[in-house]
């Protein structure tokens, strides 16, 4: 299963009877879900851009995905009620959902957020599995060898696009006063101002309290999200193109 992305350096990790799901039931999710990651390209210089680069990525995922698929947000709806009168309501909000013959697949793409949004996400996969509504989770975030590489990235788009100073920075964000107190400090320390500047920005972006693999995969570990099947996801580093 997802061989193809395999080969490519992403990290999958099924759970909870997930590759059995995907492999009888819901072949054509995975089919589908593959074809859409083996697309992934990510431009060094949009990690960049605005802060993080989240966004552009994020929406051609999502544009395919839902305009090209039909895997569409929805927010369910699930109501407590007795006698008929309504005692409760909860609503769950999921941004990629698509239903096939044998089951529904719900999908969230945590390319930059805080990591408490992979507690937000998998608790709702835990609770809509139990009221029966959704077959599989799915999560897609940073690999932990794209994390890994992010501050080598940074500092080969400085090399490459002249950035050696502050000053250069404008042309792709506009930083604030401590960050700008931060990157003269690590450039002193790294005495080299392309390095400083991808060990503060990078630090600033994409730190570890960030979404990425080993914070998704801590969290699974633990439990976070059982007994849903779960399907994980990890963007490799070769996604990233100089």
């Amino acid at each position: 299963m997802f061989e193809k992305i395999k080969k490519k350096g992403f990290q999958v990790l099924a759970l909870h009877h997930a590759e059995a799901i995907l492999t009888h039931d819901m072949a054509g999710a995975a089919a589908e879900l593959e074809d859409v990651l083996l697309d992934v390209k990510i431009p060094a210089e949009e990690l960049v851009r605005g802060g993080g680069g989240e966004g552009e990525l994020t929406q051609r995922l999502r544009h395919a995905l839902a305009d090209d698929l039909g895997w569409r947000k929805h927010n369910f709806e699930i109501k407590k009620i007795v006698d008929g009168e309504e005692k409760e309501s909860i609503s769950h909000e999921i941004d990629h959902v698509k239903r096939f013959p044998n089951g529904t697949f719900a999908l969230e793409i945590e390319w930059n957020n805080k990591d408490p949004f992979f507690d937000r996400d998998l608790e709702n996969f835990k609770r809509l599995h139990a009221d029966g509504v959704i077959s599989i989770g799915a999560i897609v975030t940073r690999g932990s060898g794209l994390q890994d590489a992010l501050r080598d990235v940074i500092a080969q788009v400085a090399r490459l696009n002249g950035v050696n100073g502050a000053a250069a920075l404008t042309e792709y964000y506009s930083p604030t006063a401590r960050q700008l107190d931060i990157i003269a400090k690590a450039a002193k320390a790294k005495d080299s101002f392309e390095e400083g500047w991808a060990h503060a920005f990078v630090s600033d972006k994409f730190g570890e309290a960030t979404t990425h693999w080993r914070k998704l995969e801590d969290r699974v570990r633990r439990g976070v999200g059982n007994p849903c099947p779960l399907l994980l996801i990890g963007i490799p580093r070769q996604a990233i193109v100089l």
